[in-house]
């Protein structure tokens, strides 16, 4: 089964740019499902999330935020 990966981002943020890349790394490599929620389309994720974003959430857990590196993500 391959992993849900659900990244919590917006639009214009460097961070967010970076981990896209990271999971774009290891997404060349193994199967992954990714779904990609920007923030600010919803008040109560802004709210919950605030500036706190990237997140990443593995198989419905929070894995990282902020950064990680394919590396991080591959393992």
């Amino acid at each position: 089964m391959k992993p849900k990966l659900t990244l919590y981002m917006r639009r214009d943020c460097c961070l967010c740019e970076e981990m896209k890349e990271a999971i774009g790394e290891v997404a060349r490599q193994l199967s992954l499902d990714l779904e990609e929620v920007d923030i600010d389309g919803a008040a109560e994720l802004r709210v919950k999330f605030g500036d706190e974003i990237p997140v990443l959430f593995i198989n419905g857990r929070k894995a990282f935020k902020y950064r990680v590196t394919a590396k991080q993500l591959a393992k």
